[in-house]
């Protein structure tokens, strides 16, 4: 059974950073695409980040720039680097892994598997 954990969630200043973790179990990053998704509260899960199974990256405009996401060294983790983080930012953080085609990475219907999603706040 495939479960995924995001961790790192908390609040920060406006201009602070935040790593996310996505820690997968039943299963490794090997074979999937991970993206990164967040819902904010009254709106919908949006796309934030992706990254194909080559490494190859994909961000939003809003996030390009500012967020990293990275796989780990272990082969079940992969991380969302988020600095320069704004009050827009907040949200709850979600990652979710798939065998997704290039144009339907920012579809979260095409994703397989979910995590129950972290907190990100960011206020001063």
């Amino acid at each position: 059974q495939v479960q995924l954990v995001e961790s790192g969630g908390g609040l920060v200043q406006p201009g602070g950073s935040l790593r996310l973790s996505c820690e997968a179990s039943g299963t490794t990053f090997n074979d999937y695409s991970v993206g990164w998704f967040r819902q904010a509260p009254g709106k919908e899960r949006e796309f934030v980040a992706h990254i194909r199974t080559t490494s190859q990256t994909y961000y939003a405009d809003s996030v390009k720039g500012r967020f990293t996401v990275s796989r780990g060294n272990v082969r079940n983790i992969v991380y969302l680097q988020m600095n320069t983080l704004k009050i827009e930012d907040t949200a709850v953080y979600y990652c979710a892994c798939g065998r997704t085609i290039l144009s339907a990475i920012r579809n979260p219907d095409v994703y397989y598997y979910w995590g129950q999603g972290t907190q990100v706040t960011v206020s001063s």
